[in-house]
């Protein structure tokens, strides 16, 4: 059993996502922030952390990003994909909310609801969804855009259900332990997640990244850019490929980048949480068509 530190206080989608994994965590702790849950990890306060890393309708979560590139290493091992469904709850009748709290990205998804039934309604950003319904019961806003368990678990009433804009919005959650802990055994429907450093004064060299990976047949499922700090126009490239590292087309594409990039990074191999199957590799590019290419060649240099 592991301790998991997530994004609290209890009753935000984070720990919704915690209570996913299988086996279930020992103990959950809930953290005011997702730096504050990935430093935990790092000083070996906790074994494990669940933190949000994309939404299917607002994207990427930088803090989270750049908390994985910035700081000491870390190694992602699995993820959680968790349909999101927001309510607003409050102290009616919905026509009196005045104040409306939530989490940036939470307001951001239920803008279409907030515009047409609270026009006049100002908005409050608040660290987490659940925070947002711990500031309804200490009486500081009328209203929270949350998740339906954090007003249940308050004794909140709801006054409006499923306000979100798309009804089939996600978040996909990483979960992050120390970077030297090994992959796990690969499924055959793995992501492999990955930090490239290009060198910014050769032509070309994010073509030269892309074509690593296109010509031995790795999918590339996302790619985004972030600033590396240094100072305009230097970013670093976050990759998530289809494969595990253990595949050897994954190995050769790695081998390439290592020498085609200034750095790389890898993040972690871990099993996809979708039922979507996996994209098949190209004619010619399974591992048993590169490991006979590789008896091949074996027999050609021991004179075969």
């Amino acid at each position: 059993m592991v301790t998991i530190a997530y994004l609290g206080p209890p009753g935000t989608f984070s720990e919704a996502a915690v209570r996913r994994l299988s086996p279930a965590p020992d103990e959950a702790v809930p953290t005011r922030s997702i730096p504050e849950a990935l430093d935990a990890v790092r000083d070996g306060a906790v074994g494990a952390a669940l933190v949000p890393l994309e939404n299917s309708l607002e994207g990427s979560v930088p803090v989270t990003l750049d908390n994985l590139l910035g700081g000491p290493g870390l190694r992602v091992v699995g993820e959680v994909a968790l349909p999101v469904t927001f309510a607003l709850a409050g102290r009616g009748p919905l026509e009196s909310v005045r104040t409306v709290a939530s989490h940036p990205h939470a307001l951001a998804q239920c803008r279409g609801f907030l515009r047409a039934k609270l026009p006049s309604a100002s908005t409050v950003e608040v660290l987490s969804t659940a925070a947002a319904a711990q500031a309804v019961l200490d009486g500081t806003v009328d209203a929270a855009v949350c998740a339906p368990i954090a007003a249940t678990a308050l004794g909140i009433p709801l006054l409006a259900e499923n306000i979100g804009d798309r009804p089939d919005t996600a978040t996909r959650f990483v979960l992050v332990v120390p970077a030297d802990t090994p992959p796990p055994a690969p499924t055959g429907n793995d992501v492999t997640s990955l930090a490239v450093y290009i060198a910014h004064d050769r032509v070309g060299a994010l073509l030269s990244v892309l074509t690593e990976l296109a010509v031995r047949g790795v999918n590339l499922t996302r790619i985004e850019s972030r600033p590396t700090g240094e100072r305009l126009g230097r970013y670093v490239f976050l990759l998530d490929c289809a494969g595990h590292v253990a595949d050897s087309r994954m190995g050769e594409a790695l081998l390439g980048l290592r020498r085609v990039c200034a750095e790389v990074r890898f993040l972690g191999s871990y099993p996809r949480d979708t039922d979507d199957p996996p994209v098949a590799a190209p004619a010619g590019l399974t591992d048993d068509d590169l490991h006979a290419a590789e008896d091949w060649l074996r027999g050609l240099r021991g004179g075969a």
